[in-house]
């Protein structure tokens, strides 16, 4: 696997915490986008630069990365990173922050229904966000912290895909 991929990706997913708590928005498949993501000044790979380097992966390489995000509930779009938000889970404001497995944890800060300041940590990065709901279908969050002990930042764009949620549901 590039370099470049072994890296970004897991980043992106790491300091894009899924917020979503205003009762309004969608259920459904979400799809999250990356960009402008820096670690130690540098800029990392967007979004694109990781779709693509997935889809010139070896077959066997990417059926296992593909596997791996099926079992953690999300998949690959066309633009981003796909997962389902149900209307219990948004109905409950029990929106996923992160990844369950991924050892991280966070602690909303503030709360409202066009706002939500975070604080999360991680195995190897810890920071702050805020996610803004631009509207029923769309948010924004822009996180900064630390990964790996070097300063970083990143930015984010949710949008809602479709009201079916086919295959990415938990079982």
């Amino acid at each position: 696997m590039r370099p470049i991929f072994r890296f970004a990706l897991p980043l992106a997913l790491c300091l894009s915490p899924l917020t979503a708590s205003a009762l309004d928005i969608q259920p459904g498949v979400w799809e999250v986008s990356s960009h402008n993501m820096q670690v130690g000044g540098q800029a990392m790979p967007g979004m694109e630069q990781m779709l693509a380097q997935m889809q010139n992966l070896p077959p066997e390489q990417r059926q296992m990365m593909e596997s791996m995000m099926a079992e953690r509930g999300i998949k690959l779009g066309a633009g981003g990173v796909q997962m389902c938000l149900t209307a219990e889970q948004i109905a409950a404001q029990d929106i996923p922050l992160h990844d369950p497995e991924s050892g991280c944890s966070n602690e909303i800060l503030e709360r409202s229904d066009q706002r939500w300041r975070f604080r999360f940590t991680c195995p190897d990065a810890q920071g702050e966000g805020e996610t803004q709901f631009v509207s029923d279908r769309e948010f924004t969050t822009k996180v900064t912290g630390t990964y790996n002990g070097q300063p970083s930042s990143m930015e984010s764009r949710a949008r809602w895909v479709g009201a079916d949620c086919g295959s990415l549901r938990r079982q």
